[in-house]
């Protein structure tokens, strides 16, 4: 049965006579039939605007490491918030969720920022200036933030544009991009050894940085071929290269000391944001001693109004204080185990080639595909028409994961095995639904 979504439909008029296209990101834009009006949420669902009830699996692209309005974090923040919300002063909040991303990441020096493209992006300033470089080497489908530095060949890039693997093109994801940001980018294919040390061989006196994200978090979760992280990192150690590690969404989500502790690499630098603060604004870059001493008046500029902000630095004292006490991401492992085996199970049964890839924290897959894919080229060679179908069908139904087959699906805390129960219901009665149209 079709949900009622009236007074969603309603809101979201009103907000197109405001916003482009209704929205205040672009990425949140599913078509003028499909856009959503969320007005609440609560442990793992959302709720629009006629009180529809949604399994929730975006958890806001992957913040809600513990649940919506958890409510420790929620009462930490309203006490805080009651002596002010930001002093252009230290204040001992940031002193101690700095020395909690320190203890858990093991990391020497940590800035705030308030987002993870102001972290990515003060990383790359502070590697260029540790090195005197200008270069940065990305990796194709990875994506590293709204800036015009890093919207080179990200997750939007069209196949037909990407050039050869032996020598790719710079794809900007859209207008206004100054042309000449492409002569300090260099994008390579995600897991190609090859392409890599010989791009770096033949340019290191040119690259100040290499960024990846360890996991490719918007390609379905592609994991890092075995020796991948450890090969940027011997090529970064042996050419005087800064290797910086976005941790943004993998960061307190796959384990309490990211990424570098979860694949057992040390990174240079590397920028969290997201899980830090189960949604409150916050970011944080974190670094070795050396490399961070470059940051400091008349040497590497960092600064920002709402860095290190009340709001958002209480609630990272209390998640990373509840991450640090409990078993959180074991709990969330578990229950993610379920949600995979039952959805492999259900793809199974449906005779639908599939290959699911990633941590039980923040999975992704690809239909249509019998080998796990390396790279994002290797990506859109999957079905992605037949996963948004599938997905409409199940969003329809209570079931809420992104349309698009590259964005993971996020689990939290909250959770609960019931809600695994229900989901897996729903996605096999939305891929019934979809088959029997083909």
């Amino acid at each position: 049965m079709a949900r009622t979504r009236t007074r969603t439909r309603e809101l979201y008029e009103r907000a197109r006579q405001i916003f482009p296209y209704g929205v205040n990101s672009n990425f949140r834009y599913w078509g003028d039939d499909h856009t959503n009006v969320f007005v609440r949420g609560e442990k793992g669902y959302v709720f629009d605007a006629d009180e529809n009830r949604y399994i929730d699996f975006r958890l806001a692209y992957g913040p809600i490491i513990l649940g919506h309005a958890y409510p420790a974090v929620v009462e930490r923040v309203a006490q805080a918030i009651k002596d002010g919300s930001v002093f252009a002063a230290t204040h001992p909040l940031e002193i101690r969720v700095g020395e909690r991303v320190k203890r858990m990441t093991g990391m020497d020096k940590i800035r705030f920022a308030n987002s993870g493209t102001e972290a990515t992006m003060h990383a790359l300033r502070i590697a260029r200036g540790y090195t005197g470089r200008d270069v940065i080497i990305k990796f194709e489908g990875d994506y590293h933030g709204f800036y015009d530095y890093m919207l080179f060949s990200t997750a939007l890039a069209p196949r037909a544009a990407l050039g050869s693997k032996r020598r790719p093109l710079n794809v900007p994801a859209g207008s206004g991009i100054p042309n000449i940001m492409s002569d300090l980018v260099i994008n390579l294919p995600y897991n190609d050894f090859d392409a890599l040390e010989r791009t770096v061989k033949a340019r290191w006196g040119q690259i100040a940085a290499i960024i990846v994200e360890p996991i490719m978090g918007n390609s379905a979760s592609v994991m890092p071929a075995e020796g991948w992280l450890q090969h940027i990192r011997k090529l970064c150690t042996e050419h005087g290269i800064v290797m910086i590690m976005d941790e943004v969404k993998t960061g307190f989500r796959i384990h309490n000391g990211g990424a570098q502790a979860y694949f057992g690499v040390r990174a240079d630098l590397a920028t969290y944001a997201k899980s830090i603060a189960n949604g409150f604004p916050l970011a944080a870059i974190a670094g070795t001693e050396e490399v961070m001493s470059v940051v400091g008046p008349g040497s590497v500029s960092h600064g920002g109004t709402y860095t290190g902000n009340i709001p958002g630095t209480s609630a990272a004292d209390a998640t990373l204080e509840i991450l640090e006490q409990q078993d959180i991401l074991g709990s969330i492992a578990q229950r993610g185990k379920k949600l995979i085996a039952g959805l492999d199970r259900i793809l199974t049964e449906a005779d639908i080639p599939h290959v699911i890839m990633g941590p039980p924290q923040m999975f992704g897959f690809v239909l249509g595909l019998d080998r796990a894919p390396r790279d994002y080229r290797e990506c859109l060679n999957s079905d992605l028409h037949l996963y948004e179908r599938i997905m409409l069908e199940a969003v329809e139904r209570g079931l809420m994961a992104e349309l698009d087959f590259r964005e993971p699906w996020f689990l939290c805390y909250e959770h609960s095995d019931a809600d695994i129960d229900e989901a897996l219901n729903i996605y096999a009665d939305a891929v019934k639904a979809v088959k029997k149209t083909r």
